[in-house]
């Protein structure tokens, strides 16, 4: 079951730092742990998972005290501009930070059920390892160079360019 929270007047790192405490806990337990914490993001989990709760007993007729916190997403919303009066008329500009928070709770899987995965697109046959050559079946046939030419490469030396102003600079100033 979801819920969630928009635009909330919180910084997502404040809410990560808590959110961190709760991802994974039965409700009961992360219930617990946030009201014993003291921080302005516990107290806005708090009833955010107690509003995921009374979805799942009220919408989908769960039983919300076995579930767990299958996800708890943070993200960054919208943040909106301050001014704070400086010197020379001037002005400060500060960011106040808002947070999208989505919760979701689901029931804890069990060991022995885990989904088969298959990779996506291929086959059986496309997962099966290659046959490798031995060296017998590569020594009778004579390599190819695949568009590879006898060119040999050349250098060529370029003279220095003397000094723009075109005096003779290039010798030590000691010797003038």
């Amino acid at each position: 079951m979801k819920a969630s929270l928009r635009s909330v007047r919180i910084a997502p790192q404040k809410v990560n730092l808590i959110a961190k405490m709760v991802r994974g806990k039965p409700v009961p337990e992360a219930i617990a742990a946030l009201e014993r914490t003291n921080k302005k993001a516990a107290r806005l989990l708090e009833g955010l998972v107690r509003s995921a709760m009374a979805n799942a007993g009220h919408n989908d007729k769960q039983k919300p005290e076995e579930m767990i916190v299958k996800s708890l997403i943070v993200n960054k919303a919208q943040a909106y501009y301050r001014g704070v009066p400086m010197a020379r008329g001037r002005q400060r500009i500060f960011r106040k930070f808002l947070s999208h928070v989505t919760l979701q709770l689901g029931y804890p899987e069990q060991e022995g059920e885990k989904p088969a995965t298959k990779k996506r697109g291929q086959s059986a046959s496309q997962n099966t390892k290659k046959t490798v050559q031995t060296e017998a079946s590569t020594a009778s046939k004579p390599k190819k160079l695949s568009g590879m030419k006898n060119t040999k490469t050349t250098t060529k030396t370029v003279p220095r360019a003397s000094s723009a102003k075109g005096d003779s600079s290039s010798s030590s100033p000691a010797l003038k």
